[in-house]
């Protein structure tokens, strides 16, 4: 199904299942109007599938404002009758900014000192640096585009892994998927930014993980599930790692009694790399982007790929 065409001030938007002043703002700065589901052509919803609306036909096109879409797949909301969206790259970089925060807060051994008190035996020998190190990205898209030169500031190397294998701009290496294992092997440290799919499920685990090095450090800002976490911390916990980075866990939140909480190498941060209360605000401006693409009958942005799950 084509995007539409013609002029954006034609296009009549509704919001759910809440109204918001930055989404509202976006499709009047577009040129649209905010009308109720049952008059529109464009639905952006910014809550969950437990919530999701049965939709009128006239709705020509979905908005999400998630990334990660595998909830509203397994709820079997997603169909082929009109064109859907999701947020992939909207917050891509708050989140690269977060991963980097991680990535150092281990390598530099801020989260060992922030758990001990002045172990200066322990953490000292422990510090790495970034200058001259690999960093592997798994998932490379728009978190990876963003990350890639706050590393290469940081002096390391690149390596970026996709789905395709097509370049990534900026990277010093660009590897297809199933070269995943290769890119771990030859990584100082790995930032995961992959979606949630069969295919990525328990990408980390018993059989990768010692890809590793000693001194690696795992950063996991995309899905829990893509880290099988009884294995990260049996590594953990024998030293064959040099720590992990969670912003996300498998279940989330983890149970009280998690064993992660309990090791110095490990930080946890509460799925705020990409934060609830800044979300509408960051999808703001791609979302007036999409309804000036929508109107002229352009490719947009973020565009679902129905039946792959993201």
């Amino acid at each position: 199904m084509a995007a539409g065409s013609g002029d954006s001030r034609g296009l009549r938007v509704a919001i759910g299942p809440n109204q918001d002043r930055h989404l509202t703002d976006a499709v009047e700065v577009a040129g649209g109007s905010v009308v109720p589901l049952s008059e529109a052509q464009i639905l952006v919803w910014i809550g969950g599938p437990d919530r999701f609306p049965e939709l009128p036909d006239a709705i020509e096109w979905v908005a999400l404002s998630t990334a990660g879409i595998e909830h509203f797949v397994d709820a079997e909301v997603i169909d082929d009758k009109r064109l859907w969206t999701n947020a992939s790259g909207f917050y891509a970089r708050g989140v690269a900014e977060h991963a980097l925060a991680l990535l150092l807060g281990g390598t530099r051994q801020i989260v060992r000192s922030a758990k001990t008190r002045w172990a200066k035996g322990t953490v000292d020998p422990a510090v790495r640096t970034l200058r001259g190190s690999t960093v592997s990205i798994i998932g490379a898209g728009g978190i990876g585009r963003e990350l890639t030169p706050l590393l290469k500031a940081c002096g390391a190397t690149v390596l970026a892994v996709n789905r395709s294998g097509h370049t990534v701009d900026g990277a010093d290496v660009t590897m297809s998927a199933d070269r995943t294992d290769e890119a771990l092997a030859q990584s100082d440290h790995v930032v995961l930014a992959a979606p949630d799919t069969p295919e990525t499920r328990h990408m980390i685990n018993d059989r990768t993980l010692p890809l590793l090095k000693p001194h690696s450090w795992v950063v996991n800002v995309a899905r829990g599930p893509l880290i099988d976490q009884a294995a990260l911390y049996r590594a953990l916990a024998a030293g064959a790692l040099g720590g992990a980075a969670l912003d996300v866990t498998d279940p989330e939140p983890p149970a009280d009694d998690d064993p992660l909480f309990d090791l110095d190498n490990v930080v946890l941060t509460p799925h705020v790399a990409n934060p609830a209360g800044r979300l509408t605000e960051e999808m703001a401006p791609f979302l007036a982007e999409n309804l000036r693409r929508f109107a002229a009958g352009g490719e947009l942005l973020s565009l679902v790929e129905v039946g792959k799950g993201y």
